[in-house]
């Protein structure tokens, strides 16, 4: 399928990290976590710790493009994540989000197009 989207036209990894960043954020609120730290950049992990009912929750986002599978996560990356939790008492949660042009999930994610987002949620791992 021909489609004539310029480069600046699609989102930055920085971008999609950000929105998915977002998603995750205003999912934790409506939870009734309390954010202890956040960090937005790329390849810091985790992105946020978090409390909730005196548990500290480590929270590890990942933003991904369709057709990646949102719940798929790097398990050498979680793995080290959940040996730091430990130090803390911590429980490590994954947060997968994926981005699709809601128009036609086989065409490119740009931004001048809706797009859809796939989160189901924190993941215990």
């Amino acid at each position: 399928m021909f489609d004539s989207t310029t480069l600046e036209d699609k989102p930055s990894i920085q971008e999609l990290h950000q929105l998915a960043m977002k998603t995750v954020g205003d999912d934790l609120i409506a939870q009734g976590y309390e954010f202890v730290a956040v960090n937005s950049e790329l390849k810091k992990d985790p992105q946020f710790v978090c409390k909730k009912d005196n548990q500290l929750v480590f929270v590890v986002v990942k933003a991904c493009i369709y057709p990646s599978n949102p719940k798929d996560y790097d398990s050498d990356l979680i793995e080290k994540i959940k040996d730091h939790a430990s130090k803390y008492e911590a429980v490590v949660r994954f947060a997968g989000v994926g981005f699709a042009r809601a128009d036609h999930y086989d065409l490119p994610l740009v931004k001048s197009k809706p797009y859809a987002i796939n989160y189901e949620g924190l993941q215990k791992i």
